[in-house]
């Protein structure tokens, strides 16, 4: 029976989460075409209309407009979280807040360039069409991935910290990810209880029983401790019935794009690590090469805002335009970094405690608003230009706290494996810590980034970061 539930699974509808985001920025493409072909049909009308010439696209419309699609997935790409995509309402934010940008940058673009040299009308309708069919093809796409969900039910063995945290993790998600039934643990204390709300259904002895009667299509292997030798068995058969299996930290970095750092073990870094894409040789010349062209092309738009934001600056408040600060990189080896000062002098810059809290009163007017479109973050270009920085990584601390957070966080001091970032994966998923235990959330992003950088990653990083800039997202 185990088997014949697995079937059920594995049809049409099953998708892993990957290929939930590929279909995801495939439909999402594939709709953007649709309308920029439909804006053309528009435009063409009385001229040559729902029949487009030749002689048409190749005077009437400039080359850049078929590039329109790709910029309006561009402003969505921070929507191609499959947790975020998932949910609605975040999916209208996001849908509502894409328009608006978009707009907004073409008709600064419109009105900044000489009169009647841009279009309006084919730009105009392209971006109301790809809102419209972006959404009723995520309104398709939110009703999939609720299927999706129903169909895959859940069994988690071992009701310990690692199963006790995943469970946690499942019930923050909106929606579910998959229907999570109960655990079993072999722990006789334990049976009869519940974990979130989750029942406890057995042991291993039962474990069969539970699949075929619950139609379980999944079981999640969160046992910390030493297995059982019956629930190992038990296990083998069911797997080789073709019963899909997942372990708890796969599951939970999947779930939360996070690695669970107070349940790994204390060789984990070397396991993890050695022979990993961040570490080949590869993988870095083609990171400073690309940190190289983009600090080069940056250095000409610091170069161009420096008078304008120091000029802010200077009349705001009182002390150096340029803020230095020691910071520890790479390998812990110190570095000077730059930023643009935003506190009211540079001995509450220095004093910064483990976050700029809100509304922090050390905080000028101009500064604020530097840091709210991080602005205050451009001189780190000169970082990058000497290879003390990336643009992408973890987040650069000072000696003082990494001596703090190494003793209260486990593998605090593994961020340093790389450079660290003006942007990165702890960046735009939670951009600041206030406390030791959000330190802890934001080191578990930038661990699982040192696991599973590459170069694709880095740039949705730099993509969504652009999003976060253009929603004011800093503090």
């Amino acid at each position: 029976m185990a088997e014949k539930s697995n079937n059920k699974s594995t049809g049409l509808f099953r998708l892993e989460r990957g290929e939930q985001r590929a279909l995801l920025v495939f439909g999402d493409l594939l709709v953007a075409i649709l309308a920029l072909v439909v804006a053309m049909l528009f435009w063409a009308e009385g001229d040559t209309w729902f029949g487009l010439t030749l002689e048409f696209l190749r005077t009437r419309i400039p080359g850049w407009f078929y590039f329109l699609p790709l910029l309006w997935m561009v402003l969505l790409v921070d929507s191609y979280d499959v947790r975020k995509s998932s949910n609605l309402i975040t999916t209208l934010k996001t849908l509502a807040i894409s328009f608006l940008v978009a707009i907004g940058i073409y008709l600064a673009i419109y009105f900044a360039s000489p009169p009647n040299s841009l279009p309006r009308l084919g730009v105009a309708i392209f971006f109301v069409l790809a809102a419209v069919f972006t959404l009723l093809w995520r309104l398709v796409y939110v009703k999939l991935f609720a299927t999706v969900s129903k169909q895959k039910r859940v069994l988690i063995i071992g009701a310990g910290r690692a199963g006790t945290a995943l469970t946690q993790i499942v019930t923050e998600q909106d929606p579910p990810p998959f229907t999570l039934i109960g655990l079993i643990d072999d722990n006789p204390d334990k049976l009869g209880t519940s974990v979130e709300g989750f029942p406890i259904l057995g042991n291993h002895t039962n474990l069969h029983e539970i699949i075929e009667n619950q139609n379980i299509t999944d079981l999640i292997l969160a046992i910390s401790n030493e297995m059982n030798h019956g629930m190992f068995q038990n296990i083998l058969t069911a797997q080789e019935q073709g019963m899909n299996m997942a372990t708890m930290q796969d599951t939970y970095e999947s779930l939360t794009g996070r690695v669970p750092i107070s349940l790994l073990e204390s060789d984990w870094v070397i396991r993890s690590f050695i022979d990993r894409t961040p570490t080949s040789g590869f993988y870095r010349l083609a990171k400073r090469l690309i940190d190289l062209g983009l600090s080069l092309v940056g250095m000409i738009g610091l170069i161009v805002l420096y008078p304008f934001i120091a000029l802010l600056i200077k009349l705001d408040s009182k002390g150096p335009i340029i803020f230095k600060q020691t910071r520890l990189g790479r390998s812990g080896i110190a570095y000077t970094i730059y930023k643009f000062r935003t506190m009211k002098d540079s001995s509450d810059m220095e004093k910064e405690a483990l976050v700029t809290a809100s509304n922090d009163p050390r905080v000028t007017r101009v500064g604020r608003l530097l840091r709210k479109t991080h602005l205050d973050e451009i001189p780190q270009i000169i970082n990058v230009l000497r290879g003390q920085m990336s643009f992408v990584g973890p987040r650069s601390e000072r000696n003082e706290l990494v001596s703090v957070f190494q003793k209260d966080v486990p593998f605090y001091r593994a961020r340093m494996l790389v450079k660290p970032g003006i942007t990165g994966w702890a960046q735009i998923h939670q951009a600041y810590a206030e406390t030791v235990e959000e330190t802890a959330i934001k080191l578990e992003y930038d661990l699982y980034y040192i696991e599973h950088a590459s170069i694709m990653m880095d740039i949705l990083i730099m993509l969504r970061t652009i999003t976060s800039v253009l929603g004011f997202k800093g503090r």
